[in-house]
């Protein structure tokens, strides 16, 4: 490691694993070998399903860069030129998906055949002819090695539609396969031919058991994805051909596709059951999140880097009362690219922009603001597609509490839809209140109820119930809709702090003595707060959150009680005192009303009925006299 502070060597790494890998960190020790890479590895899964940012690539990168696991590697990452050619691909008497399949089935076997024309000689020392007759075919129909993905794409489609030169397997210019019926059923006879030759060349070369299979992997279709019928095709044509050629060519190729899991799961077509064996979803905890930090502080400052000294002496030990790692894992989604992006903002935040050789928790606070507004606009990126009204859903979760109920969002919804149907026409059909609800469920912006526990989309594959009615904001997202409280609550406003300002003044008046009215009127108010927070504490059915935000705005009434009591207070009418609280209580009963949350006697309701009890009781206690309320 370089002289100076460690934190200014700190680094978690770029947030794309083809970047990460020319820096050098994903293979110096910041790769974290997951389900995913070993159900890769070991041939046992075909399709990689995971959000954007959740590592598939990286996984990839690795496999690529593990040489000797494989007779070779070969990445397909289409562009928008081979992507628009594959999407326009289509064969007279061949449905949609079933046309693209075959595109498809001829890239791999043009790519199998370019493997083995150079693979014989270097691994087995030898060339059958069934290898020369596949290097002639690739030389007749164009296919070179430094053809790119888009031309060969060209050519293959030019070729199925309209008669390859299969001359080197014995066939003369088309004239053996004139008797096709369709055009499909001559594109497909015509790929059989050159699919039987590869198939022949592996065995002939003997690559089945003698050493690792070749490796084809397609990554990157959302750069080609528009979610129109011939994009659904294509991605249904590939898992088609990747099917039938897996099963071709035995173990001597392996397939890898690496989908988002939008993607995949806006897939609906026959055969869609019987890939279920070979799907793998990358999951990320908050351990592996932490393993992961771990890793790749290690790797980019070269020191021997503790967990303890990570979590205690670089970050802060602890963020608002919450373990640092904690705070910071929960709010990101659980995938590497937002945890690199968060972690990296609040080095740079305490290196770059404060110029301290350690991060404190002001730092994190004010990564975090930054963090979350980039996630909220991240997310309706990701979504653009799918989901182009995304972003215009938001302002109904602004400046509120970050726990929603389905009767609330179902009034701020009927007060937006006129505008959103207007604005897109098109996904009407979506936009009602349970589509709503699916949809920010689905992309991970709001979690659902159940029980004790607040679950997310990937925590648990359930979708929403029609009987689920609460729903809490991702905290990833909360900074950014200045939703940072449970409820949108009234804070109260010490009174004692109000007298403090008028007179001018922050010391105390110690001279203010106690009436035996002032003692019993304290005790009341003591009384009616510790009432409050017992309900409040009884209130199993309403959201911990909520129950938290609740006792730390009467926690902040009772301070102010105990202050009276001490006689640290200032000079003014505790009468004052009593009377705020009760309109206070009033306020905090009519907003936990209104927000919709469980009103039976063990949620909302219940403790908005105490509060209302106690502010009559006051008023009672202080002989009936509404008097002033500013203070509360």
């Amino acid at each position: 490691m370089a002289d100076g502070p460690v934190l200014a060597h700190l680094h978690f790494g770029r947030e794309d694993a083809e970047r990460d890998v020319t820096d050098g960190l994903l293979l110096r020790g910041g790769f974290l070998p997951n389900a995913a890479y070993r159900a890769a590895l070991a041939g046992r899964k075909m399709l990689i399903i995971g959000r954007k940012g959740s590592g598939k690539s990286a996984i990839c990168m690795q496999l690529t860069a593990d040489g000797g696991r494989h007779a070779g590697t070969v990445l397909v990452t289409p562009d928008e030129a081979a992507g628009e050619q594959i999407r326009r691909f289509e064969l007279q008497g061949l449905p949609g998906d079933s046309a693209k399949a075959l595109i498809w089935r001829y890239l791999f076997a043009v790519h199998a055949a370019r493997h083995l024309t150079t693979h014989a000689k270097d691994a087995h020392g030898r060339r059958p002819d069934s290898v020369k007759v596949l290097a002639r075919f690739l030389k007749q129909n164009g296919e070179g090695a430094d053809g790119r993905l888009g031309e060969r794409v060209a050519h293959g489609a030019r070729g199925l539609q309209t008669s390859l030169s299969l001359e080197a397997f014995g066939f003369k210019a088309g004239l053996d396969l004139a008797q096709s019926p369709s055009e499909g059923a001559q594109a497909l006879r015509q790929l059989e031919v050159v699919e039987q030759g590869v198939a022949r060349a592996f065995a002939d070369v003997g690559c089945d058991g003698a050493h690792g299979p070749l490796l084809l992997m397609v990554d990157q279709l959302e750069q080609v994805w528009s979610a129109e019928p011939d994009s659904v095709s294509m991605v249904v044509g590939l898992l088609l051909a990747a099917k039938h050629a897996a099963s071709l060519y035995a173990r001597s190729v392996r397939f890898l596709l690496f989908l988002r899991a939008d993607i995949y799961d806006s897939l609906s077509f026959g055969e869609g059951d019987k890939f279920r064996g070979d799907e793998l979803r990358i999951a990320w905890t908050e351990q592996t999140l932490r393993d992961l930090a771990l890793a790749r502080a290690r790797a980019s400052t070269g020191a021997e880097l503790t967990e303890e000294r990570l979590w205690r002496e670089l970050f802060p030990r602890t963020v608002e009362g919450e373990e640092t790692a904690g705070y910071l894992f929960r709010r990101c989604l659980p995938r590497p690219r937002d945890a690199i992006q968060f972690l990296n903002l609040c080095q740079e935040t305490a290196w770059l922009i404060h110029g301290r050789d350690r991060i404190t928790e002001a730092d994190v606070l004010q990564a975090a603001r930054q963090f979350s507004a980039w996630k909220l606009k991240d997310l309706s990126l990701e979504y653009l597609v799918a989901h182009p009204f995304l972003r215009h859903l938001f302002p109904l979760f602004q400046n509120t509490g970050y726990v929603v109920t389905r009767a609330a969002l179902g009034t701020r919804f009927e007060a937006a839809a006129e505008s959103l149907h207007g604005l897109f026409p098109a996904y009407a059909g979506a936009l009602t209140l349970p589509g709503v609800i699916d949809i920010l469920y689905g992309v991970g912006f709001l979690g659902v109820r159940r029980g004790n526990d607040v679950v997310f989309a990937g925590d648990d594959d359930l979708p929403v119930q029609p009987h689920e009615t609460e729903f809490h904001v991702h905290p990833c997202f909360r900074a950014a809709l200045g939703a940072t409280s449970a409820i949108d609550l009234r804070d109260y406003e010490s009174i004692a702090m109000g007298s403090r300002v008028v007179q001018g003044s922050l010391g105390f008046d110690v001279g203010h003595t106690f009436t035996s009215r002032d003692d019993r009127l304290a005790r009341e108010l003591r009384r009616s707060c510790h009432s409050v927070l017992a309900q409040t504490g009884r209130a199993v059915s309403l959201a911990r959150e909520a129950r938290d935000e609740i006792s730390r705005q009467i926690n902040g009434v009772l301070d102010d009680v105990h202050r009276i009591a001490a006689g640290t207070t200032p000079a003014f009418d505790v009468d004052d005192q009593l009377l705020s609280t009760a309109h206070y209580f009033d306020t905090l009963a009519a907003q936990l009303l209104a927000s919709g949350l469980d009103d039976g006697a063990g949620g909302a309701g219940g403790v908005a009925r105490r509060m209302a009890e106690e502010a009559r009781r006051l008023r009672r206690v202080a002989g009936g006299s509404y008097g002033s309320s500013d203070g509360g």
